[in-house]
This record gives C-alpha cells, structure tokens and sequence, in this order.
C-alpha cells in the first residue's frame, strides 16, 4: 500500500470535491426527488452520485482497495483494504433542508479502520485521523473534551427509525441523561456526532441500529482525539455490532447509564 500520509491527502481532495457538489445540489433540491429504500429510510439522486464519484476517486487512490457502500455503488470486499463509505450521512436532514449532514468515509485494513475522514458539508469543516496520526479539524488538531463529570457533560444520540422493538428502554436511558446531564442532542447524523465528540463539543455519543458506514470514520477520529469507542457492554463490536458509545472521560459513566436501562428483562 502506498504512504497513509499520500492517501490520507488524496482522500480529503476527493471528499472536498464531492463536498462541493452536495452543497451545490442542496440549494436545488425538491422533495419530490426524495425516494425511499424503506420505511423512513431516505435516498435522494445526490446520495447516488455522491457515492459513485467517491467511489470513482477511491479506486484511483488505491485500486486494490474494496468497498463497503450505503448505497450499493460498489460492494467487492477485498481480504485486506475496504473502503467505507457514506455518501450523505444525514440525508433526512439533507432533504428537508436542515443544515446538518456530511460525507464519511473511512479505510479499513482487515478489520480495524486505519483512516477516517468526515466533512460537514455546511460548516465546511473536515474532521480526519490515520492510525497513530492524531485528529484534526481542517488542518487544527483537536481533543475530546477535558469535562470529566457525567453531570458537566452535553451527549449526542439518535432516535431510532424503523426499529422500535426496544424502545421503551431506550426512552429509560434518555430519561436518565435528561436528569444527570447538561442535555441530550439529536442531530440526525452519526458521523457529525462522532467528529463533534473527537473535538470537544459533546462529551459522548450513543446509538444503536447503526449500520458500518454510519461509524467507520468517526470511530477512528474519536480514538486518535483521545476517546474511547465500544459497544454496550464495553467491548470491540461496535463497527458491524449496530451500537456504539463514544467518549472522553465520561466513557465509563456513559456505559454505566446505558448497562442499567438496556440489559434488563423485558
């Protein structure tokens, strides 16, 4: 494989570019070129054609490289490196024209992500990490926050949308942050919460119901700013396991609020 460094630059290139063309097509879009893949499972013609020309870009940076895609362009895995690509995180957003949404895209080599880039389209701000490189926000390096209390903290989550067989737990958890927080943030796209968790601005982050693409590049930017990233019951599944926390030092509080609420008898 070519430098981390060389591929690292070419892939923010490529993901500026694209970039540029989501936030060209937001001052155009209609609803009526909203389709669905499911229920409330949004798609739009710029999520596909963001998706090829990264896809298209990738190829070219590292032709032995496969792909795992949101939206099918290309879905060849490849023994040792993936692509791991969401085109538009935050398509509902996108489509009703709330300005939170980014493209994610991440490198993973065998099973561990090696490089992760997330660009927040609106505030053109680019959130990357290699492998032992620390993270950065265009060209600043950044930090998880230094809050150390539970009760200090903001914490980003998402709401479920298609599976709501655990909902009433879920509805526990969040009751629990609601009274021993500073409060709960719903963004609508993971990729932003985990790069604004690398950087400080909320002190953990958890979801579950999530898919690879929604995470790959964030867990990554999160651990080189210092986090710490796991699933529910603190351990490494949280890439292709559909549920993460990630945070600075309120990791263990953040567990322990979730442990006390999602493992218990129905």
């Amino acid at each position: 494989m070519s430098d981390l460094k060389q591929i690292l630059e070419s892939a923010k290139k490529l993901t500026l570019e694209v970039g540029k063309f989501i936030r060209t097509e937001s001052k155009n879009f209609k609803k009526s070129d909203i389709e669905h893949k499911g229920f409330n499972d949004l798609v739009s013609y710029v999520d596909k054609q963001a998706e090829e020309k990264l896809v298209e870009g990738c190829r070219k940076i590292l032709p032995e490289a496969g792909f795992i895609t949101e939206e099918g362009t290309a879905s060849t895995r490849k023994d040792e490196y993936n692509w791991i690509i969401d085109p538009l995180d935050g398509t509902t957003n996108f489509t009703h024209g709330l300005p939170v949404f980014a493209i994610s895209l991440a490198l993973m080599q065998h099973d561990k992500i090696v490089l992760g880039i997330i660009y927040e389209i609106n505030k053109d701000e680019c959130f990357y990490a290699t492998k032992g490189g620390k993270a950065f926000c265009n060209d600043e390096q950044i930090h998880i926050s230094e809050v150390k209390e539970l009760g200090q903290s903001l914490i980003a989550t998402g709401f479920p949308y298609y599976d709501f067989g655990l909902m009433s737990r879920y509805l526990d958890i969040l009751n629990s942050f609601m009274q021993s927080t500073h409060g709960l943030r719903r963004l609508g796209s993971a990729a932003v919460d985990l790069a604004y968790t690398a950087c400080g601005r909320f002190e953990g982050f958890f979801e579950y119901n999530l898919k690879p693409w929604d995470v790959a590049a964030g867990i990554i930017i999160v651990q080189e700013a210092g986090g710490t990233v796991t699933d529910f019951k603190g351990g490494e599944n949280f890439l292709f396991g559909g549920e993460i926390v990630a945070a600075g030092h309120t990791h263990k509080d953040v567990l322990q609020v979730i442990a006390n609420h999602w493992y218990v008898e129905s």
